[in-house]
């Protein structure tokens, strides 16, 4: 008997999708061991009945849930809950699952701040969305904070050899979780463990290399003077290739992945780690959006007091 899926997201953009599609062959392989039977942005399937004849949410029971996207209103809560309810397993996909994502930047203010910029407009005072808008809840919450998350598989987007092998490991009766290792740990590039300058550079300017040789050739981003917050961020990204994925493009760590380890504070850490080097952690530009950018949940962002 197959092993039954749903799927569903929340405050996200559909890029986790993408992710499980991308699984390519390890998904075609698995396909005779899964039933999917609810994953509204792929296939059709209705929350109060195919035409709409329910009264209460209906959500299968499966096996495995896996969930992305953050927790941003009163109906994201009801279905995540509903979710948990009704599955076995619980996968977090995505940093908006397991830390907020980028929609979590939204918790820098509350809730009736975001709504007026949202929703006022040069041709009315209104701070409020229509009444078939489901109502916001104070701030974006991760998948954990609202209930109860059995494996995690953080990135924007997630790899799809992560979630292959979460689901591989699932099926068998295994646990799975990526190492507490970071984005350092797994970088090829030189590192001599100081800045060559002890300016910031703009991530527009493009990073001394010579496109001819292997990154294990090239300087350390940082230590070039590039934000990069490879230091503070889990390792997870690089999937089969010889580098995280970003530095294989020549451009910084943006921290997708989140955390090393729950708990971590990374605004803190990385602001040691420019100072070790010889940087000026002080000329980085809107540190707490950019150290916080994909982990804006768990309270790591949160309005500012009033002065």
């Amino acid at each position: 008997m197959p092993v039954k899926v749903l799927e569903e997201w929340f405050n996200a953009c559909s890029g986790c999708e993408i992710s499980i599609l991308n699984m390519g062959d390890a998904l075609v392989e698995m396909l005779s061991e899964l039933e999917f039977v609810h994953i509204p942005v792929l296939m059709d399937h209705k929350y109060y009945g195919q035409t709409g004849e329910g009264s209460q949410v209906e959500i299968p029971e499966a096996d495995i849930a896996i969930v992305s996207g953050g927790i941003r209103n009163e109906e994201h809560k009801e279905l995540l809950e509903e979710i948990r309810k009704k599955c076995k397993t619980l996968i977090a996909l995505g940093s908006c699952a397991t830390n907020g994502g980028i929609p979590a930047l939204a918790n820098m203010w509350t809730k009736d701040e975001a709504l007026k910029n949202i929703y006022s407009t040069i041709t009315t005072d209104s701070a409020s969305p229509p009444d078939r808008v489901p109502a916001w809840l104070d701030r974006v919450f991760a998948v954990d904070e609202i209930v109860k998350v059995d494996i995690y598989i953080p990135g924007c987007p997630p790899h799809p050899k992560n979630i292959a092998d979460a689901l591989t490991a699932v099926l068998k009766g295994e646990s799975w979780s990526l190492p507490e290792r970071s984005v350092c740990d797994t970088c090829p590039t030189i590192r001599e463990k100081k800045a060559s300058s002890g300016t910031i550079k703009r991530s527009l300017e493009n990073a001394d290399f010579d496109p001819e040789k292997p990154i294990d050739q090239m300087r350390c981003l940082m230590e070039q003077g590039f934000i990069c917050l490879g230091p503070v961020t889990r390792a997870g990204c690089r999937g089969d290739s010889d580098a995280p994925r970003c530095i294989k493009a020549r451009i910084g760590c943006r921290g997708c992945f989140g955390p090393i380890r729950k708990g971590a504070r990374p605004m803190v850490d990385m602001m040691g780690a420019w100072s070790s080097i010889g940087l000026n952690a002080q000329a980085v530009p809107d540190r707490r959006a950019l150290l916080n950018r994909f982990i804006g949940a768990h309270n790591n962002l949160r309005p500012l007091p009033k002065r």
